[in-house]
C-alpha cells in the first residue's frame, strides 16, 4: 500500500526542527513495520486550528492525483486540531484514505464523540445531496415538459449543440471504487480544470460499465 507521511509543528521556532526530524524517523519505521510504500513525506510548521495550510494542500493534492492507501501521522493532533481535525478527517474518510498514527502503533482509533460527530456529518452531507439532487430532477422534469430534449443537445447525435466533453474516465472510475458520489467526482474534476457536471461524470460512468459489458459478452 502507498503511504504519506506529514508531521507537523505549531511554531517556527528552530527548536522545534528536530521534532520534524523525529516524527519522520517514527512514521518510517511505522511504515517499515506494516510494509508500506511511502511515496511522500510532508513537513510544516503551522498551528493545527488553521485549514489553510500549504502542506495540507500538498498532501490533498497528492491524494487527489496518486493511489494513496495510508496517510501517517504521530498523533491525531499533527492533522489538526478542534474544526480543523474533524473537517480533514473527513475529506480522508471520503476519499477512502486510512491515517495510521505512532501514537496507536497503527491505524487511528477516533474517540467516540469524534466518530459521533462524523458519523452525524456523513448524515447530514447524504441529506444535503438528496436535496440537491431533488431539485435537479425537479428541474429537468420541468424543462423537459416544457420541450427541452436533451439527447438533442450533442453535434454527434444530430442536434446542435456543443461537441461532446472529453473527461478522464479512468479518473471517473477510480474515485467512483473510493465511494464518491457523481457529485463529488464532478466537483473534484472541475478543481483540476474539467468543466463537467454531475449528469455528465453519471453519463460517462454508464457508458464505460456498458462498453466493458459488452466486451466481456464477446470474449464468452
Amino acid at each position: 500500500m502507498n503511504a504519506v507521511i506529514y508531521t507537523r509543528v505549531s511554531t517556527e521556532k528552530s527548536t522545534q526542527e528536530t521534532s520534524l526530524v523525529r516524527q519522520q524517523e517514527e512514521l518510517l519505521q511505522l511504515a517499515n513495520k506494516y510494509n508500506l510504500n511511502v511515496i511522500h513525506v510532508i513537513s510544516e510548521q503551522a498551528s493545527g486550528y488553521e485549514v489553510d495550510r500549504e502542506g495540507i494542500f500538498e498532501l490533498l493534492d497528492i491524494i487527489k492525483m496518486e493511489k494513496v492507501d495510508v496517510v501517517l501521522i504521530q498523533d491525531e493532533t499533527r492533522l489538526g486540531r478542534g474544526n480543523a481535525k474533524i473537517a480533514l478527517m473527513r475529506c480522508l474518510q471520503k476519499e477512502g484514505v486510512k491515517v495510521y498514527t505512532h501514537t496507536h502503533v497503527g491505524e487511528l482509533q477516533l474517540s467516540d464523540s469524534d466518530s459521533m460527530l462524523l458519523e452525524i456529518i456523513g448524515i447530514v452531507e447524504e441529506y444535503q445531496r438528496k436535496i440537491h439532487n431533488m431539485k435537479i430532477q425537479r428541474g429537468m422534469q420541468r424543462a423537459v415538459k416544457n420541450g427541452f430534449r436533451p439527447e438533442k443537445n450533442l453535434k454527434n447525435r444530430g442536434g446542435q449543440g456543443r461537441d461532446k466533453k472529453e473527461v478522464p474516465i479512468t479518473e471517473i472510475v477510480r474515485l467512483r471504487k473510493n465511494e464518491l458520489t457523481f457529485a463529488e467526482i464532478a466537483a473534484t474534476l472541475r478543481g483540476f480544470g474539467y468543466d463537467v457536471s454531475k449528469a455528465t461524470v453519471h453519463r460517462r460512468f454508464v457508458e464505460y460499465e456498458k462498453e466493458n459489458l459488452l466486451q466481456d459478452e464477446e470474449i464468452l
